[in-house]
């Protein structure tokens, strides 16, 4: 059978045959035929004068209603094509480390729109936040177990990406099965993912390196790690000879699976846990007098988007005051953002703004990013969204 053909306005083409994977709603002629696609069809993707551009996914009721697939307009997305996107992904992976606990897809930068892939040694989960994959789920899931060797694979089908694409939630093991939290080796640490209960897929692997050079900062000091998830930093700390580590997060689930974490890696006896939210506590140990040599605040993304972006900044301005007054002379202070809205040189000025105004004169010393399984699509600036500057106080 022909598939069909979607078109593009006049003049809209240029970006496209440079690399740029996304159309949006404004660039595409979203006529009836268009629109009565069903979401996830697959078409050939035409410039205005009707020459075919590329290989795309359509989903008209989406604010991104066509990505490229293929630059190839004739390519043939199926099994064998989704076999060589994941063998391609995972050969950059093994140069790289030499454990299977990676990210193994990032969506577009690894040719796959809208497709997250972690991997947990023989486990993995993906989040197919895009309506193609959506349609093509059980092939990516066959190609995976085929490429990769993995015997357990769970759909992680929540968040806001996939509301946006018109797709239900749903998290369930599709193949295998799941005992419990899988233990993931990092940097000296153990961590224990959640793969069906936890955050996003269960872990954060792309905090990888800036944990490794926060450990690096903590041989005999006292580290605080607010929102700290499963206990990122704390724990890569402990195992690097943190003095103490304090984790503070607010949810229960994550603080539990911290602790585990700890005991299996022999740093329980270092390690202790806080419950509540991050503003709170952190104005509660600044009255008590508590002060720490290293203080980490990795908060969930306050600038999620541009309309967000004033109120993000005014967050993280408000989070690196406090945490700077949480800092012994001459420790340290690392701030992260995972909001993509908010680029590094606005992230920058509003924490070192934040810590100014806690009196504290500072050293920007290291600034890192997501590790590099989470490879940046050169066109794409949402896909380079993780920023963490470290910096020393006086």
């Amino acid at each position: 059978m022909t598939r069909p053909t979607v078109r593009l306005r006049p003049n809209r083409a240029p970006k496209l045959r440079f690399g740029f994977p996304w159309v949006y709603a404004d660039e595409l002629v979203l006529d009836r035929r268009t629109k009565a696609l069903a979401p996830g069809t697959i078409a050939t993707l035409e410039d205005a004068e009707r020459r075919p551009v590329a290989t795309v996914a359509v989903n008209p009721i989406s604010k991104i209603p066509a990505r490229v697939l293929d630059r190839d307009p004739e390519a043939e997305i199926g099994l064998d094509w989704l076999r060589d996107r994941l063998a391609s992904a995972l050969a950059l992976r093994e140069t790289l480390f030499d454990a299977p606990f990676y990210r193994l897809i990032h969506a577009e930068a690894d040719g796959l729109p809208g497709v997250i892939i972690d991997r947990f040694g023989d486990a993995a989960a993906i989040q197919p936040n895009a309506a193609w994959a959506e349609a093509l789920f059980d092939d990516l899931a066959t190609a995976l177990a085929e490429v990769t060797g993995v015997t357990t694979i769970v759909k992680n089908g929540t968040g806001r990406a996939r509301t946006l694409e018109g797709l239900e939630e749903v998290t369930e093991v599709v193949r295998g099965t799941l005992d419990g939290p899988i233990p993931v080796p990092m940097n000296g640490a153990t961590y224990m993912a959640d793969l069906t209960g936890g955050q996003k897929t269960g872990l954060f692997y792309d905090q990888r390196p800036n944990h490794a050079f926060a450990a690096r900062l903590a041989p005999g000091r006292r580290v605080l790690d607010v929102f700290s998830h499963v206990g990122g930093f704390a724990l890569a700390a402990l195992a690097a000879g943190a003095e103490h580590a304090l984790s503070v997060d607010g949810s229960a689930p994550a603080l539990a699976l911290a602790e585990e974490g700890a005991r299996a890696a022999h740093v329980g006896d270092r390690f202790t846990t806080h419950r509540g939210d991050a503003f709170d506590t952190m104005a509660g140990l600044a009255s008590e007098g508590p002060r720490f040599d290293l203080v980490i605040c990795d908060p969930p993304a306050f600038a999620p988007n541009k309309g967000a972006l004033e109120k993000g900044l005014r967050a993280y301005e408000r989070v690196a005051r406090m945490g700077a007054a949480l800092v012994a002379p001459g420790g340290y202070l690392v701030l992260c953002s995972c909001s993509h809205a908010a680029d590094l040189a606005r992230f920058r000025e509003v924490s070192l703004r934040g810590v100014s105004k806690a009196g504290r004169p500072a050293q920007l010393i290291h600034t890192g990013f997501a590790g590099p399984d989470h490879p940046t699509h050169p066109m794409l600036a949402e896909s380079a969204y993780l920023k963490a500057i470290f910096l020393r106080l006086g």
